[in-house]
């Protein structure tokens, strides 16, 4: 048995997870209400949990009570253990950073802060090489536009501008809210990564910003002003794929290009005609060097598992999972103002569907065919850690996998309408989806596909396993400290809940279920 915390002490009883005679499907389904999404949400999401960022000793309160409430409900730890450890570290910036510029015989040291800043996604790493301007760092097949498509950055260190072309064109094919991703400065880097580079410098893109000093990441070793525990927090895994990246700024451009102007050129040329023009820096190379100092500092995903009762299907697997992570509380506040952000909708009212539907599914006999697992996941808001944890070190083979349904942001706007995302690379997922909603009404939504790789079922999806995402849609209250208990539907919250319900009973009892799946997520 597990350890119970005290103040689960001052909760309601909880139900009884099994009944002895069994409970059809259609009865079951009846264990999925408004009153337990209230109870669980209202918990979640209450101020003692002070928001249940990761890590903090309130997301481990969190992961407590959602296993305790697996355990009761009697379903299986794996391995042992309701949880799965993720190994994250807190990132710090060390003391040895430069950025030197050797150009036609001259060599120019640069001075960290003023003229550099490591992003928070530097790795701990020097380098020395050749270095190739690869226009924005884009590669956008759908839009027929490749920065590296006729050059080698095998082995280099690249600089890139930020942004996209054409940022303050509403014409152009970048201005598009699908194609807003290839903007971010992560999806540049892994792009980078992805074409071999060694090494990456950001500088803004001068056409359009005049302010050209480097911003990198606030790291709290290079401003007062910061608190000290304010800094990013990394997979440990990833941490040795990782290259040196920084933002530079004028100092930099001036270096390699000559000038400013020369830079805006360029950059004008390539939005004019949405053509690239990326080149090898011809005389220069570049030594570039970032240290961090990373402290280990672990969460959990909680999982519950329950074994299917099919001899042969039981040996596939349906995920049901959903963050239970938010994003904290505000440190700095004064008296009697709210501070906290909750996290009701995001994603309490998620979470709370997980554990609906294992009180459901735990309840049935026989039991569903096909086995499931349901897992909530810490670190969805600093990027799907959690989920990117499990698809590195799965607890059950992800070829046996067979579906994974994601809940996140189930309990808002209107009453019947529901988002459904994935189906553009899960078609036989959506369906069978689509097929069940027919029992719960809701008006299907299929237009936010741009939020593909949004949450948590984008890891599975990175991995090839076909999965979808249940949202209803954001509000003016998302990350901020009015989300809270008091606005969810929690009607609605069950009704999104009893149709993944419906869904995963269906992928489950299915023996000629086809594992449908297109392509992964593209830069990411």
């Amino acid at each position: 048995m597990m350890k119970k915390l005290s103040f689960l002490l001052f909760l309601p009883l909880l139900f009884s997870g099994c009944s002895s005679s069994g409970t059809s499907a259609s009865d079951s389904i009846n264990l999925i209400t408004p009153d337990i999404m209230n109870k669980h949400i209202s918990f979640l999401a209450s101020d003692e949990m002070k928001g249940r960022k990761t890590p903090s000793q309130e997301l481990d309160n969190a992961a407590h009570y959602i296993a305790e409430e697996f355990e009761s409900l009697g379903l299986k730890p794996v391995n042992g253990s309701y949880f799965q450890t993720v190994h994250l570290g807190k990132v710090d910036l060390g003391k040895d950073n430069r950025l030197v510029i050797k150009k036609d015989g001259k060599e120019h040291s640069f001075s960290l802060k003023t003229e550099f800043t490591p992003f928070e996604m530097t790795g701990n790493k020097e380098v020395t090489s050749s270095i190739v301007f690869a226009g924005y760092g884009i590669t956008a097949p759908e839009l027929k536009y490749d920065d590296y498509k006729d050059i080698d950055v095998n082995g280099k260190i690249v600089i890139l501008l930020r942004h996209a072309p054409g940022e303050n064109d509403t014409a152009s094919a970048f201005s598009s809210k699908p194609a807003i991703t290839y903007s971010l400065g992560s999806t540049k880097v892994n792009n980078a990564i992805k074409h071999g580079a060694t090494g990456v410098i950001l500088v803004n893109d001068p056409l359009n910003h005049m302010l050209l000093s480097p911003r990198g990441f606030p790291w709290p070793a290079l401003s007062a002003f910061i608190p000290k525990d304010a800094l990013p927090i990394t997979l440990l895994s990833e941490e040795k794929d990782k290259v040196p990246v920084v933002q530079a700024g004028k100092e930099v451009i001036n270096e390699l290009f000559g000038s400013v102007e020369s830079l805006k050129d360029l950059q004008k040329g390539i939005d004019a005609k949405l053509t690239p023009k990326s080149f090898e820096i011809e005389g220069a190379s570049v030594l570039l060097k970032t240290s961090t100092d990373v402290m280990e500092t672990p969460a959990n995903n909680v999982v519950g598992f329950l074994e299917g009762s099919d001899p042969a299907l039981k040996n596939e697997l349906v995920i049901v999972g959903a963050h239970y992570d938010h994003v904290g509380y505000q440190k700095e506040h004064k008296e009697g103002e709210d501070y906290i952000y909750n996290g009701a909708d995001d994603n309490a009212s998620g979470t709370s569907g997980v554990m609906a539907l294992a009180r459901a599914f735990s309840a049935m006999n026989p039991r569903p065919k096909r086995s499931i697992l349901f897992i909530t996941f810490a670190g969805e808001e600093l990027g799907l850690l959690g989920s990117k944890a499990y698809t590195e070190s799965p607890l059950f083979p992800l070829e046996k996998t067979v579906a994974m349904l994601n809940m996140d942001m189930i309990g808002r706007n209107n009453p019947d309408s529901l988002f459904i995302i994935g189906s553009s690379v899960c078609p036989e997922l959506s369906r069978l989806n689509k097929e069940e909603n027919v029992k719960v009404g809701f008006k299907l939504g299929y237009s936010l596909e741009k939020f593909l790789d949004a949450s948590d079922q984008a890891s599975f999806i990175g991995k090839g396993v076909p999965s979808i995402f249940y949202n209803t849609g954001e509000t003016e209250d998302y990350h901020h400290f009015s989300d809270e208990t008091s606005t969810i539907n929690m009607d609605k919250a069950a009704r999104v809940a009893k149709l993944v319900f419906l869904t995963a009973l269906r992928i489950s009892e299915d023996s000629s279920y086809n594992r449908t799946f297109y392509q992964p997520i593209s830069n990411k």
